[in-house]
């Protein structure tokens, strides 16, 4: 990356009741937040409806700020299933529209992005939030309500932090064939104990 070359990031938390977003405008080795919020889910009962929504809010922020990027942080792996696939699903479609809008994807686990911010890869949300905004210069009243906006806000601060050493081992995917290419097990049909 050119040293002066700006850059637009946009981050993303995802989750099925409340998904985070961040955008950060980079240039050089200084941030700056351009914004941050959620898309609140909790009122659409429907489980296709919400994705169709997040599909449809996440295009408005891409076509409203033109990222250059997005940082997107992996979902992490728990004990429920359901709640894994569901979302699992909801980064699926976040990632779906950046596809289709060109952006390229960067997915970052979340102790990377707690790493990246705080040092500490067991950092709590709190923590994630305080050094952003010390970092990043925001005012308390800048700060959300939900923490899924300043984890989005993270995952963009993560990946601006990376862009000067991009051996960073996070995954990148140019469109839907780099994708599947770089995702064989989690693509492929018919595995061995899958069931409906």
């Amino acid at each position: 990356m050119s040293n002066k070359a700006e850059r637009i990031i946009l981050g993303i938390d995802p989750g099925t009741n409340v998904m985070g977003y961040g955008v950060i405008r980079a240039v050089g080795n200084k941030a700056e937040m351009v914004a941050m919020g959620v898309i609140d889910l909790h009122k659409i009962t429907d489980p296709y409806l919400r994705l169709g929504h997040i599909f449809e809010r996440v295009t408005g922020i891409i076509d409203s700020y033109l990222p250059d990027e997005m940082a997107i942080e992996a979902p992490f792996f728990g004990k429920n299933v359901q709640s894994m696939l569901k979302l699992g699903r909801a980064q699926g479609v976040a990632i779906a529209a950046a596809i289709h809008h060109d952006v390229p994807i960067h997915e970052y686990a979340p102790t990377k992005i707690k790493v990246a911010i705080t040092g500490s890869g067991s950092a709590s949300k709190e923590q994630v939030a305080g050094m952003l905004q010390r970092m990043l210069k925001l005012d308390p009243e800048e700060m959300p309500k939900y923490m899924d906006a300043t984890d989005a806000l993270g995952a963009a601060y993560c990946h601006f932090m990376q862009l000067s050493r991009p051996d960073t081992g996070a995954k990148s995917y140019n469109g839907w064939k780099d994708f599947v290419n770089k995702n064989q097990k989690r693509v492929s049909s018919g595995r061995k104990g899958e069931t409906d």
